[in-house]
């Protein structure tokens, strides 16, 4: 019997010309990722302090019928061997232990979505972009969930959103898994289990009925373990030409398995001017309170961390470019200055972020600096990056130095 080994994009296309659907649109990327850092005893492109990975994506989606379409995103990644040779390390934890480094693939997105006059209903595995529970892009590879979202618009101005999210493959906020990858973002095999403890309900409210502002209103009730809340406005200020600015404010209430731990909460403001050609500035600061058990961050992967820069991202006005797992933690306060230009031959990014945590013996304190690079050739994206990080609970409490490297082929 004669076995036939059949791509990804053309068991996709199969399946869907099989059902005759219309407007079939392919698109994805390829990625790859070298990084090296001189923290400890090694020195920058020593193998021993570099890591490098690939990723490939592949998505399609169509129009089942009228007001109803669907989308399957697919997601290998492999390190091509890379470390035994270059470096010695992995990026992203989606990978899995075996005798060396196994590659992994998976269905990360596979949904259906409907819509009927002004309100939309999709369900199914997806990306989801909301301020406490989200798909980190900034990696390699996102992570994704099992849910169901409701979006109306029938009140103008206004959309109303409701969700249930059942499962989650980032590295569980609760249970988090030491994987192989140093990003901190995807469960070992980008494996779905059950959302942090027993599956979360989310509400929101964003209105911008007075067009310079936009204001939204967030509710969440992680079941088991937590009730939250985030409040944000951003206002593109008319007195002042070019300038805006936002406002925020989070807390989260345990409860459940969680019910003896404090409250979390956090506020933070953002001053942001575009009058010059090509160049944005803005300037943030936050700060979270002294008592809170759980960050202000991501719930979706590794919020409670021992260890920060690593684990979840925030939303916050403040975040760093890299070093995540600070802003949010109880007792920061931050402060960000961000600047780009678009200089023609490329676009550039300076960053600062400085954390300093109020709580005696926090280990939460760090001074970020990065500065990338990016340019386009056609299809293909570049991006070059360079961060120094000066923590008090990294490379024992002595500063160094990281240079990136990205590559992405758009299709």
């Amino acid at each position: 019997m004669k076995l036939v080994k059949m791509s990804l994009v053309a068991a996709m296309l199969m399946g869907a010309n099989a059902f005759a659907i219309d407007n079939i649109k392919v698109s994805g990327d390829a990625k790859l990722l070298y990084g090296t850092n001189d923290s400890g005893t090694m020195d920058l492109f020593d193998q021993g302090n570099s890591y490098a990975d690939t990723a490939v994506r592949v998505g399609v989606t169509g129009d089942l019928t009228k007001g109803v379409s669907f989308g399957i995103t697919g997601t290998a990644v492999s390190t091509l061997g890379l470390e035994n040779n270059l470096v010695a390390n992995t990026w992203t934890g989606a990978h899995t232990a075996g005798t060396g480094v196994n590659d992994a693939m998976w269905m990360n997105e596979a949904w259906i979505a409907a819509t009927l006059g002004k309100t939309t209903a999709k369900v199914g595995r997806m990306q989801l972009d909301t301020p406490l529970a989200f798909s980190e892009t900034w990696s390699l590879t996102a992570n994704t969930f099992d849910a169901a979202v409701l979006i109306n618009q029938d009140i103008s101005d206004t959309t109303l959103i409701g969700a249930w999210v059942g499962k989650g493959n980032g590295n569980n906020a609760l249970t988090p898994v030491t994987g192989l990858g140093w990003d901190d973002i995807m469960a070992p095999g980008a494996a779905m289990t059950t959302f942090v403890s027993k599956g979360a309900y989310a509400a929101a409210v964003i209105n911008n009925s007075f067009k310079p502002l936009t204001v939204q209103a967030w509710y969440y009730n992680v079941v088991n373990v937590a009730d939250a809340y985030w409040l944000q406005a951003d206002w593109d200020c008319q007195l002042i030409k070019d300038v805006k600015v936002g406002v925020q404010y989070a807390n989260m209430d345990p409860k459940g398995i969680l019910a003896a731990a404090k409250d979390s909460s956090a506020y933070a403001a953002k001053l942001s001017y575009t009058g010059v050609k090509n160049l944005k500035v803005s300037a943030a600061y936050s700060e979270a309170d002294k008592d809170g058990a759980l960050k202000i961050a991501n719930v979706a992967t590794d919020n409670l961390a021992a260890t920060s820069g690593s684990g979840a991202q925030s939303k916050l006005y403040t975040e760093a470019w890299m070093n995540y797992g600070y802003v949010g933690a109880a007792g920061a306060e931050s402060v960000n200055i961000t600047a780009e230009y678009d200089a023609g031959i490329a676009k550039l990014g300076a960053y600062y972020t400085d954390v300093n945590n109020e709580i005696i013996g926090s280990t939460h304190d760090v001074t970020e600096v990065a500065v990338t690079a990016s340019k386009s050739f056609g299809p293909l994206d570049g991006t070059l990056a360079y961060y120094s990080t000066d923590a008090s609970d990294q490379n024992g409490g002595k500063q160094y130095n990281t240079v990136q490297a990205y590559l992405t082929l758009n299709f």
